[in-house]
């Protein structure tokens, strides 16, 4: 192994910068040269690339977002983009890849390993936590602590104004943040899309406790699962009470990542190269237990096991 690349792809998450830093400084100390591929795999299909010094990471493990850059590639789907990528591999004498990222990153990932035999190696870097064989996902700290920033800003306002919020968070088909920060935040509902919900008892439910005096109410959505919007306009209609929409967006991607982000990307970094140096390959990194856990990509990237519904009945039970 004389030279690795490293890609980050898919939405950014708070750490992949230290997971970036740590494969770098790791590759150079075992006298591996590292490319750092900017916008992930259309970046490998442009030959967007640069060798990376050990001062090329240098000042970046507080910094939120990935100096990479990160962007999506539907030509690396086809058989003529991934030849191209291929060639580009081969081109620049890259040995092995490192790949940062979520499920689609990891799907990449699994065709370059399987069927173009390019070594390669996942490090999950997503804020949903929906990767298979890993505790967390590097951002996913970051994401839920920022939302439930929020939050508890909201719960302020609410309980001043006794106003109805329906707040919405990130999670287009995992409902982890959402169910994270309404436990954290003790919320009145959580909706997710991995569970079926009833508007209307929800409704009853806010009128019978706004006749028993309950002030305010927050109810937090994953984008998954319904728009804030339609839910405030429908609770309107049905209780008379008055409802406001946040929409907390993007803001849950950036900013500086948690210490537990930070020293995750470490760890997976620095562990991602360790497997290319011992020839493995179509692997991913995690973290399990606080013992560092390699699954195959395949695995990885399956339908990850939750505890939504029994967190929701605590939720409840709770309120």
């Amino acid at each position: 192994m004389k030279r690795i690349g490293v890609l980050t792809s898919g939405g950014d998450s708070p750490g992949m910068n230290a997971a970036i830093r740590s494969a770098v400084r790791y590759a150079l100390n075992h006298d591996i040269e590292a490319m750092g591929i900017f916008r992930g795999y259309a970046g490998l299909l442009n030959e967007d690339m640069k060798l990376f010094g050990h001062r090329s990471v240098s000042n970046i493990i507080n910094r939120g977002g990935t100096i990479l850059k990160t962007a999506r590639c539907p030509e690396f789907m086809t058989e003529e983009g991934q030849k191209r990528a291929v060639d580009v591999i081969k081109k620049n004498k890259i040995d092995g890849m490192i790949l940062i990222g979520g499920d689609g990153t990891y799907r990449g990932a699994i065709t370059l390993s399987r069927k173009w035999n390019i070594p390669s190696i996942g490090v999950p870097g997503t804020i949903d936590n929906d990767i298979n064989g890993t505790d967390s996902t590097i951002g996913s700290d970051t994401a839920v602590n920022t939302a439930l920033d929020a939050i508890d800003k909201i719960r302020d306002t609410a309980t001043s104004m006794e106003r109805i919020f329906v707040v919405e968070v990130m999670g287009r088909d995992s409902g982890f943040i959402a169910m994270q920060v309404g436990m954290g935040g003790g919320v009145e509902d959580i909706l997710v899309p991995e569970r079926k919900f009833n508007l209307l008892d929800m409704c009853h439910d806010i009128v019978e406790g706004n006749v028993r005096g309950k002030i305010s109410w927050i109810i937090v959505v994953a984008e998954g699962a319904g728009k804030a919007a339609d839910i405030a306009k429908k609770i309107t209609e049905t209780t008379s009470l008055e409802t406001r929409v946040v929409v907390v967006g993007h803001v849950q991607r950036g900013g500086s990542p948690t210490a537990r982000d930070r020293i995750l990307g470490t760890v997976l970094g620095s562990a991602a190269v360790e497997l290319l140096i011992k020839g493995q390959t179509g692997k991913a990194v995690g973290v399990i237990s606080n013992e560092l856990n390699v699954v195959e990509l395949e695995d990885a990237i399956k339908p990850k096991p939750t505890k939504i519904n029994q967190l929701y009945e605590l939720m409840r039970m709770l309120t």
